[in-house]
């Protein structure tokens, strides 16, 4: 049950060009973006529950991989990785049809649904991670560049290579490029409040939690 107390907030704007610094300052109070569109808001329903929506991010001087993110490293070490200015290809475009088939609620239309028609640079610079497997892209993952942190946008890989974890894999190494670019923060994106599908982003060592009222605190409990 929601406290009568709680304030709501759900609020949105577009812009079209935004600077790193500017990219930062959102990123600290809770903003997203998908294109041109950004948003924020503390409530969110999942499934049949109105549940609090936690913004997380990792404060990179505390982050170490876990032992079983080591092990997605070390299983997925056969594989090719690129990074690149974000381009949407005709290769790209097949791979997240494929990907959405793994949702059965608020399943996305298209890549744009995510990203602007000029990926690389509207709102801010972005790049990508893709994933070969023998030639073969398996995944790509897109992320913001601002002046200290690094903000993870989407991400996408063939179901057929579920057992490889490539969700995580890219995500380490969007952290593993923040840490290299000597950035301060790597933002995962929100969760929920109690238990969801969105879990996985909270078990990262150096997470942080966003509480609507107080500021970015600790993420404890992290394995």
């Amino acid at each position: 049950m929601i406290d009568t107390d709680v304030t709501f907030i759900n609020e949105e704007f577009h812009a079209h060009r935004v600077s790193p610094a500017q990219m930062d300052e959102l990123l600290a109070i809770g903003w997203r973006h998908f294109g041109t569109q950004f948003f924020r808001y503390n409530f969110g329903f999942y499934d049949l529950d109105i549940r609090r929506v936690i913004p997380l991010r990792i404060r990179l001087s505390k982050f170490s991989p876990s032992k079983s993110q080591r092990r997605v490293l070390r299983r997925n070490a056969d594989l090719e990785t690129v990074v690149r200015p974000v381009e949407i290809t005709e290769e790209a475009e097949k791979l997240f049809h494929r990907h959405k088939r793994r949702f059965t609620h608020g399943v996305p239309d298209s890549i744009y649904d995510f990203l602007s028609r000029e990926p690389a640079a509207c709102p801010i610079e972005a790049e990508e991670f893709a994933v070969f497997d023998d030639g073969r892209l398996i995944a790509v993952s897109y992320f913001d560049i601002g002046g200290i942190s690094i903000s993870g946008t989407y991400a996408m890989f063939d179901p057929s290579e579920t057992g490889r974890g490539l969700g995580i894999f890219t995500m380490l190494k969007e952290i593993e490029f923040s840490i290299d670019a000597g950035k301060d923060f790597y933002y995962q994106g929100y969760a929920y409040e109690g238990n969801s599908f969105y879990d996985y982003k909270k078990r990262f060592r150096g997470s942080e939690a966003f509480d609507w009222n107080r500021g970015w605190e600790t993420l404890g409990n992290l394995q």
